[in-house]
């Protein structure tokens, strides 16, 4: 019988050091470094692989369109698909697209309330509404693009699409 997991197990991981100044986006310096550390606290444990695997291209804050004096905060990851992401027929598995937006949903949620607070605000996600349009294959570059939608005291909202080149998954 296996035992439990402890705290230490999920002990920040070393990952490669990464040139903020390659991240898109106006996201102050401060947004962009605490987008980048969210992979040490979430680099172990289920999905942790892949999670290490995607890179932070873009963070940004850009005017609300239907409410111009509002903002939302713009959060985007690329990752390339590798064998371990693929079901039984050679795409991306249902499971794993689910974990990615997931897991990069919270990080336009943690950059908005990073500007607005001064701390990050995770959350937990409660609800996942997935529609699949096509399969991304091995080797295909996934573009993951996290939009808030309403962030206010006790419930937040994202948007994440998942994009190969010219259409959407």
């Amino acid at each position: 019988m296996s035992s439990l997991p402890t705290a230490e197990s999920f002990l920040p991981c070393d990952l490669p050091s990464i040139d903020i100044s390659s991240i898109q986006g106006n996201a102050k310096r401060e947004v962009k470094e605490m987008l980048v550390s969210k992979h040490n606290v979430y680099c172990t444990g289920f999905g942790g692989d892949i999670a290490k695997r995607l890179k932070l291209v873009e963070a940004s804050f850009l005017p609300k369109c239907d409410e111009p004096k509002k903002f939302e905060a713009k959060v985007v990851y690329e990752i390339d698909v590798d064998v371990d992401m693929l079901n039984g027929v050679g795409n991306i598995h249902g499971g794993c697209s689910a974990f990615l937006v997931d897991w990069c949903s919270t990080a336009s949620l943690g950059a908005y309330t990073k500007h607005t607070i001064g701390t990050p605000e995770w959350g937990v996600s409660q609800n996942i509404n997935v529609t699949y349009h096509s399969p991304a294959a091995l080797g295909e570059k996934l573009r993951i693009i996290n939009t808030t939608m309403t962030v206010g005291t006790r419930i937040v909202s994202a948007r994440t699409e998942v994009r190969v080149p010219t259409f959407l998954l």
